[in-house]
């Protein structure tokens, strides 16, 4: 296994189960574009395959066919070139060469990018069923990869396959965006000198999505870089990325975009009846819209507390297509300073301000830990009043099996945070209005998340606990 690996702790732990299995095993990798699935699978297994095979976009079933056999010969080191009149005479071929190797261990079958390959009315999925039940399942002896970003395809054509293939592939393993930590772990691999307060500001940006982090040059600042990136040219990297992203994970992306830039623009979320409206469809229609949406990580639920599972809140999680829509789209083509001038504007300011209370949602594991309560069952939520003349929330809460809940206040600062007397009595007044409209019986602590702490003085002694910026590396 290749040294260059980052992260991904779970996975190469299920990838290692694979070739010690006495199984053949039937592994789905899947998860967004550009999130390090091909990376994975072939420095892990260092580029060492019985065969491997890369689907092409919008190539049909005939030029599929004719690259698989290519493929064929050059793993059969053979003179001759294959051509396969259909996919069940290119799996009789593939179950030929595999039989031929003498290798010991594990034949490792790595098909990428495999929604590609099923074109359309191509039988594929039917070829694969039958090299899969008829042959390579009673083996022992084989690891077939199945990866790819189309996450529908992957779901209805595989995981929910409702004809031979139900049931019968072994692992799933869902490649997820980098945590702060990891990208941190990333960007000191490869040479970068900053500090996790820019790593922080990186990170809502971006995300963890490794492709994009491979785009940084570490000879320049991240307002040089995000410049470069989105604001350069009409055909800057991540200008252009926003028309593919959607296109490669859904057959058919509108309504998944109109779900997206419909939650990017309103802050704190939307319910589905909300939502519903915005987009002008329901039903299943929408379920699914949702449901996958959800699975590629582009968007989460945030209950809100004391509400009921149906009223729950979906906000979008993508920071890439957030920073997208807010400051991206729609734009002229601007200077190549277009970033780095704007870092002290009213607009920039506040999007910090929110991108890190969304930061703080998705490391809630971090923030649990640094309070001492990984131990004790959690819910969390946020809290708005329903008073129609209070504009009170809290960010965070989270409510604890022990009788305690911790509210708390999220604050992006570029110092040292200090608590003033307005802002004590403001915090004061609020944690007794959620108490007198929550009627709870769990007891609240007041607790402060900020990038560097607070400051100690008396208006501070309210604060029970505080998580800082580090604590969510």
């Amino acid at each position: 296994m290749s040294t260059r690996l980052i992260g991904r702790l779970r996975e190469i732990a299920e990838l290692d189960k694979c070739l010690s299995s006495d199984r053949s095993e039937f592994v789905v990798l899947y998860g967004r574009r550009r999130i390090g699935k091909t990376f994975l699978v072939r420095q892990f297994f260092d580029n060492t395959f019985a065969f491997s095979y890369t689907g092409v976009k919008d190539y049909n079933r005939v030029q599929q066919l004719n690259n698989f056999g290519k493929a064929l010969q050059t793993y059969a080191m053979a003179s001759h070139r294959p051509q396969p009149k259909d996919w069940d005479e290119a799996f009789d071929l593939l179950e030929q060469l595999l039989m031929a190797s003498d290798a010991p261990g594990k034949k490792v079958v790595f098909l990428d990018e495999m929604p590609w390959i099923d074109s359309h009315k191509s039988g594929f999925v039917a070829a694969l069923e039958n090299f899969w039940n008829g042959w390579a399942a009673h083996r022992g002896d084989i690891v077939l990869i199945a990866c790819g970003s189309a996450t529908s395809w992957i779901v209805n054509k595989l995981l929910h396959n409702k004809g031979g293939l139900f049931n019968r592939t072994t692992r799933h393993i869902y490649l997820r965006p980098f945590t702060l930590g990891e990208v941190e772990q990333y960007l000191d691999a490869y040479g970068f000198a900053w500090n996790r307060y820019v790593i922080a500001q990186c990170y809502m940006i971006l995300g963890g999505v490794p492709f994009y982090l491979s785009l940084l040059d570490r000879s320049k600042s991240l307002a040089q870089n995000v410049d470069d990136l989105f604001f350069s040219s009409v055909n800057a990297p991540l200008c252009v990325e926003y028309g593919e992203l959607y296109a490669s994970l859904f057959d058919h992306p509108d309504g998944y975009i109109a779900v997206v830039k419909a939650l990017a623009g309103q802050r704190g979320g939307m319910t589905r009846t909300q939502l519903a409206q915005k987009v002008n469809f329901e039903g299943d229609s929408l379920t699914t819209v949702l449901r996958d949406l959800e699975r590629c990580d582009f968007i989460f639920r945030a209950m809100r507390y004391g509400n009921k599972t149906n009223n729950a809140i979906y906000q979008v999680k993508d920071f890439y297509s957030l920073f997208y829509y807010r400051f991206v789209e729609g734009i002229a083509l601007q200077s190549h300073d277009y970033w780095a001038q704007r870092q002290n504007t009213p607009q920039v300011v506040n999007w910090i301000g929110l991108s890190f209370e969304l930061l703080c949602m998705l490391h809630i594991e971090a923030i649990t830990r640094q309070l001492g309560i990984s131990g004790i069952q959690t819910t969390v939520s946020t809290w708005r009043s329903k008073r129609p003349d209070s504009r009170a929330q809290i960010d965070l809460v989270i409510e604890r099996s022990d009788r305690f809940v911790n509210l708390c206040e999220i604050k992006f600062a570029n110092d040292v945070y200090t608590i003033d007397k307005d802002y004590e009595a403001r915090m004061l007044a609020r944690k007794s209005q959620f108490v007198a409209e929550t009627r709870t019986r769990h007891s609240p602590l007041l607790t402060m998340v900020t990038t560097f702490g607070i400051a100690r003085n008396k208006h501070s002694s309210m604060i029970a606990s505080e998580v800082v910026l580090d604590n969510l590396f």
